[in-house]
């Protein structure tokens, strides 16, 4: 329903407290003013800035118009006996702080059940005294949809080939998603500017200043792709298969996310990052350390909003590195930060489970037994993946990705690399190239940890034994020398080129 209808109803209704939440006032002024129009209400205007107007009128309060109160107070007066008047007040917020100006606030709604003159605050955050929760109500004023956004984009690309077609539009949609109107036509002109047409670029660089302000995501915008990703191919698989053009068309399909649980070191990160670059899908990173605040119920407004940029960002990927470090302390949450983390942890478990936007989110972890049972149920994740230490043809595949990218003789011999993981494989190369010393020399620096921490690792190994899906054969995973593993692994996620059969 648009926020024109939302108003004609709840003012056809008598609400006459209405509380509109807008980052685009002028936007959201302008539909009301239309809305007036059309139905024959009554329109007046208050803002600290130029005080009260009335629309189709000059300046008409001379006495205290640029004082909230005096606005509110002169409601009354607005009253057409045939019609309905509203008053919107623009940044009343900052006001609310004044027990004269909620007397007033909650008389005038009342009275304007008889006089049928409405109070509508127009504001970006809904902060609402205890006095008034209950005689205000809150509608919100969206930001625009795909075809607002490809109205604007055509509106400002007026040559011939400034704005592409097919599948380059889409995409360029895409990256506009969650930008107010004035966004979207300052990063269309700047793309404009640079490339002579609209292109998904210059919005993403708009939309990575957007999230630096906030504090709370940030845009991962590296160059990793699965092709510097060895091994991992049926969690691979079963990503590309699931972010594809079905899950866009419908709401129930759409995909949800996954939880990787590995051995430090295996590739959670870098396919989180790189999953991004494969699906054409921007990664933002949320780190659960940054939303902690000081002050009362901060913490809570801050993971509330990170998590509503990311819908506004959608479609995208949520990726939230190390996630048992953040919220191994719900269990005792009430004891030790009055219930600050077990808050959060809720937060966010509700939104896995309703959340309709189309984010795909990776949630890493190195120790999954540290969180809460309900945190990986299914409806959260699609899946819940095992990351283990490559095999033998996994690290061949690792060793030459890094043996081309730092330039080093593939005819040298390699030192042993048993236990290794990819990440030590890296360390290996790159010293190699730093020291200018071969492969066998470079080892000696390089301690796995799987040695370091043997017994952490095999507990881990044991724990996602027939509990989690195995990242690189498909299939339950099963540790390696057990004596049913060559039974029980069976490939459960095929190529996404593969066909479908039932089994």
């Amino acid at each position: 329903m648009t926020f024109s209808r939302n108003l004609v109803e709840y003012v056809s209704a008598c609400f006459t407290g209405l509380w509109i939440r807008s980052f685009e006032p002028e936007e959201a002024l302008r539909e009301i003013a239309g809305v007036c129009h059309e139905e024959g209400w009554r329109l007046a205007v208050w803002d600290i800035d130029r005080g009260l107007q009335i629309s189709g009128a000059e300046p008409p309060v001379e006495t205290g118009a640029a004082d909230p109160l005096g606005a509110v107070r002169a409601a009354e007066a607005l009253a057409a006996p045939e019609s309905s008047s509203l008053l919107v007040l623009s940044n009343l917020h900052r006001f609310l702080d004044n027990a004269e100006m909620v007397q007033a606030l909650a008389r005038q709604v009342h009275l304007g059940k008889q006089t049928r003159t409405f109070l509508v605050v127009l504001s970006p955050v809904v902060q609402l005294p205890v006095e008034l929760e209950k005689l205000f109500v809150v509608l919100d004023h969206d930001l625009p949809e795909r075809a607002q956004l490809e109205e604007i984009a055509r509106r400002i690309a007026t040559e011939e080939g400034e704005l592409p077609d097919g599948v380059e539009l889409s995409r360029v949609l895409d990256a506009a998603g969650g930008l107010s109107r004035y966004e979207a036509e300052g990063a269309f002109s700047l793309s404009l500017v640079r490339h002579g047409a609209i292109r998904p670029e210059a919005i993403w660089e708009l939309k990575a200043g957007m999230l630096k302000k906030s504090g709370l995501v940030s845009l991962h915008r590296g160059g990793e792709t699965f092709a510097g990703l060895g091994g991992l191919e049926a969690l691979k698989s079963f990503c590309l298969r699931a972010m594809g053009p079905a899950g866009h068309k419908s709401r129930l399909r759409r995909p949800r996310g996954v939880m990787l649980l590995g051995v430090p070191g295996t590739g959670k990160s870098a396919f989180a990052k790189a999953l991004g670059a494969e699906t054409g899908r921007p990664t933002l990173i949320l780190d659960v350390g940054a939303l902690l605040g000081s002050l009362v119920g901060q913490t809570e407004q801050n993971i509330r909003r990170a998590l509503q940029i990311a819908d506004r960002m959608a479609p995208c990927i949520l990726f939230c590195d190390e996630i048992e470090k953040a919220l191994s302390g719900v269990a005792s949450s009430g004891q030790t930060d009055s219930g600050v983390s077990a808050r959060l942890f809720g937060t966010l478990l509700s939104w896995l489970s309703d959340h309709e936007s189309d984010v795909f989110f990776i949630g890493t972890c190195n120790d999954i037994s540290k969180l809460p049972p309900e945190f990986s149920r299914s409806e959260r994740f699609d899946a819940v993946w095992f990351l283990d230490l490559p095999g033998a043809e996994q690290k061949r595949a690792i060793w030459e990705i890094y043996y081309r990218l730092f330039g080093l003789d593939f005819k040298q011999p390699k030192p042993n690399d048993r236990d290794w993981t990819g990440a030590e494989i890296r360390s290996c190369c790159r010293l190699a190239a730093l020291l200018d010393v071969r492969l066998v020399e470079a080892a000696e620096y390089v301690v796995p940890v799987a040695r370091m921490a043997g017994d952490a690792v095999e507990r881990l190994r044991q724990w996602a034994a027939g509990r989690c899906l195995d990242a690189d054969r498909g299939g339950i995973y099963r540790q390696p020398g057990s004596n049913n593993a060559h039974q029980t692994r069976r490939k459960l996620v095929r190529s996404p080129e593969a066909p479908m059969r039932n089994s």
